[in-house]
């Protein structure tokens, strides 16, 4: 689960390893991403989507309370979830690939 907003440049920088991540684990492992809205609005983040390809779910979080039950401070915060709920890792920052692999292997079926 990624928070992120279309204003943030580190979530610019990270969407295209979610993309290349789930042409590659998505199939084999099962791996999924949703992205949650933080503090942004619906047109900019329609853009920002669009713009960058993503292929994946983005819900919007209109009065926070996503971010405050996951305490989530600034955009990009990660949470990786194993497949039966349970989270493992948080990334606060940009996820870098050495960070993607390292809190993949946390949850990786």
């Amino acid at each position: 689960m990624n928070f992120w907003a279309s204003w943030c440049v580190p979530c610019r920088d990270e969407f295209p390893l979610f993309e290349q991540q789930l042409k590659t684990l998505g199939p084999s492992d099962g791996l999924q991403v949703l992205g949650v809205l933080y503090k942004d609005d619906a047109s900019s983040a329609e853009r920002f989507i669009a713009d960058q390809g993503a292929g994946w779910p983005s819900v919007q979080d209109p009065d926070g309370s996503i971010a405050k039950a996951y305490r989530t401070v600034a955009p990009p915060q990660t949470y990786f979830i194993d497949k039966d709920g349970i989270l493992r890792g948080i990334q606060i920052g940009q996820v870098l690939p050495e960070d993607f692999a390292a809190q993949y292997a946390k949850i990786k079926p």
